[in-house]
């Protein structure tokens, strides 16, 4: 069998191809000639479209040009083309979270550049004292010429010998991710190489650096506490708080949020930060730290996606990123992959007389695998667990034993443990083909469908934490609902009962369909475990719960494969409440064993204490009830 390795190698993502491609076997009808990538069907060539340089990438907007001039600084965006204007103001330091404070003023950018007067901020409007001092933390706001808001940053400035200098910035973060009894993870990015440390109980933890992301692993410290950190780069240092999980196993109260789908949403300003809905986000999440919940478990759709430029996926990133960070610099955050963190090739049709399946363009999964794909891109922008399977290599539709053919699942599917719960998250647009339509031509895995050796990984979690006796409860989240009840009815596992849906290896169907995989999945949980109490699910922009009984109807009409008993009643929630434009309730099979619905925006909250597990569901907006209930 190939050895398959997930090790990144932090290679800039690519947009040409300018030499020879290897491409992988799982595809079929993709070629390359002549240096280019195409399509080849019914005697044609279709090759791929690479994307347009965009006006706005994470280098361009996140990490500008910056130059000192008298009066303040000049930011260089690197897009002669780009008009719009700039918000600026100091951040307030003694605020828990950290936000700028927007001044009077604005600037103008013109050709891409934006003057920035920084002695405006002088005498009544120097709440930070930087005068005193000689340093200063600039938080800034960027809009277009439409007056749509592009991102929101962040400078530190040093003013030495009556000048304004640009120095060294957080950009990204401090992320907090996977807390153990002993410690945390925390993760950041600077704008320039230099010396940083974490301070934690009196020691120094030097991050290791991967690509331009500081990871400090914090160990050697008691369960269950809270600690001061303080990240120092040269001379500026931010402190912040964390608290070291429970013992596994600790039966006291807990508490955990969750959430999805926080793509941009229509209504202007702060509902679409480019990308993401920055509005809800921070609502949410400061929410969830005000309700003090331990981690909060976000399950896919955090930005619009569906791109082609890497650069330009990574500003919509950093835009989550930034909306979250009122959490995420205090309380860790698990994240889950959804369909709009698809990263594509694409590869349109000009052709009038092409085939009724090639009136518009298709893609498929970013290659090459190793360092350009969706998956790729997902775990280079976060810091999470990698105990899940490797890929779908070596897998019994494997063309090819000894070349990489699919992505890896590295960071996208995992376990872990909190206290006296397990949870797991999947990975339903792995390979995601876009349109199920052009699967049969290309080949490509359809959004919803759980493939072979992540269904195997997920059966073989569930045993080991069903025998593990300091699990008292199992959740499995993710991102496509089992059964849709508003907006997605047409694919999730369902495809309107269609169970021809599968993928498609090298140019053949795999043995089970969309409906059978559906059904392999929920008797492992159901029917294979008996701490298994909720999957959480999102993709549909509301809040729903369902009830699932063997009584409720879960098949078509004309279904004539087997049908599925489960050993008892069990619960599927849908939060994808977390910004998305809204879906109304439709009429499914199921819809009778609905008990809760709503539009509004959702946070949910688990209360859980040894066996007892109370749920309480509100608009994070509004603080509007939506619904309380036991899940045990």
């Amino acid at each position: 069998m190939k050895k398959i390795t997930c090790l990144f190698s932090f290679f800039f993502f690519g947009f040409l191809w300018a030499q020879e491609t290897e491409i992988p076997k799982s595809f079929h009808n993709i070629v390359q000639k002549d240096g280019k990538i195409g399509v080849e069907y019914q005697g044609k060539f279709y090759p791929a479209v690479e994307p347009d340089d965009p006006p706005f990438t994470y280098q361009k907007i996140v990490t500008p040009e910056i130059k000192s001039w008298e009066h303040g600084v000049i930011l260089n965006f690197k897009n002669p083309g780009f008009k719009g204007t700039l918000y600026y103001g100091l951040i307030d330091e003694t605020s828990r979270y950290k936000m700028p404070v927007y001044s009077k003023w604005d600037v103008k950018i013109s050709q891409g550049k934006a003057k920035i007067k920084l002695d405006k901020l002088r005498g009544k409007y120097d709440f930070q004292a930087w005068e005193q001092t000689g340093k200063m933390k600039l938080g800034y706001r960027i809009l277009d010429d439409r007056g749509r808001i592009v991102s929101d940053n962040r400078l530190n400035v040093k003013y030495e010998n009556g000048t304004f200098v640009p120095s060294v910035t957080m950009v990204e973060g401090p992320f907090l991710s996977m807390p153990s009894p002993e410690g945390i993870t925390i993760f950041y990015r600077l704008d320039k190489d230099v010396e940083t440390h974490v301070e934690v109980n009196g020691k120094k933890f030097k991050p290791e650096k991967r690509g331009i992301n500081y990871i400090a692993t914090i160990t050697g410290l008691k369960p269950n506490q809270k600690y001061d950190y303080t990240i120092v780069y040269e001379d500026w240092r931010e402190k912040y708080t964390f608290k070291t999980a429970p013992e596994e196993g600790y039966r006291g109260k807990f508490t955990f949020a969750y959430a999805s789908d926080s793509r941009n949403a229509k209504g202007g300003g702060e509902r679409n930060i480019y990308g993401t809905n920055a509005y809800i986000l921070k609502r949410i999440t400061i929410a969830a730290d005000k309700e003090n919940a331990d981690f909060f478990l976000f399950t896919g759709d955090m930005i619009n996606g569906y791109l082609q430029h890497a650069d330009q996926q990574r500003l919509q990133y950093h835009n989550f990123k930034t909306s979250v960070k009122y959490f995420t610099m205090y309380r860790p955050m698990y994240l889950g992959m959804g369909n709009h963190e698809a990263l594509s090739t694409a590869f349109h049709k000009h052709d009038s007389k092409a085939s009724a399946a090639w009136k518009r363009y298709i893609s498929v999964d970013r290659f090459p695998f190793k360092n350009n794909s969706g998956e790729y891109l997902f775990s280079y922008e976060f810091e999470l667990p990698s105990n899940g399977p490797e890929s779908e290599d070596g897998a019994s539709y494997d063309p090819d034993k000894k070349t990489l053919d699919f992505p890896c699942y590295h960071e996208t599917v995992y376990s872990f443990t909190y206290g006296n719960v397990g949870i797991i998250v999947l990975n339903s647009n792995y390979w995601y083909t876009t349109n199920p339509e052009y699967i049969l031509l290309v080949g490509g895995n359809p959004h919803g469908y759980v493939m072979d050796r992540q269904l195997k990984w997920l059966e073989e979690t569930i045993k080991a934490m069903e025998k593990n006796k300091k699990i008292d409860h199992i959740f499995v989240t993710i991102h496509t609902p089992a059964f849709p009840n508003a907006g997605h009815s047409g694919d999730d596992m369902w495809y309107g009962g269609n169970n021809d849906i599968r993928p498609y290896v090298g140019g053949k169907p795999v043995e089970k369909g969309i409906i059978e995989r559906r059904d392999e999945l929920l008797d492992i949980l159901v029917n294979h475990s008996k701490k298994f109490r909720a999957l959480l699910t999102g993709d549909e922009h509301n809040y729903t719960r369902l009830v699932v009984t063997n009584e409720t109807p879960i098949y078509p009409q004309d279904w004539k494969g087997k049908r599925l008993s489960f050993s008892r009643p069990f619960v599927q929630i849908t939060n994808g409440a977390a910004g998305a434009p809204y879906y109304a309730l439709e009429k499914l099979p199921w819809t009778n064993f609905v008990k809760k619905f709503s539009t509004q925006n959702a946070l949910m909250i688990f209360e859980v204490e040894g066996k007892n597990i109370k749920v309480r569901v509100f608009n994070p907006d509004t603080f509007e009830p939506i619904e309380t209930f036991n899940l045990n």
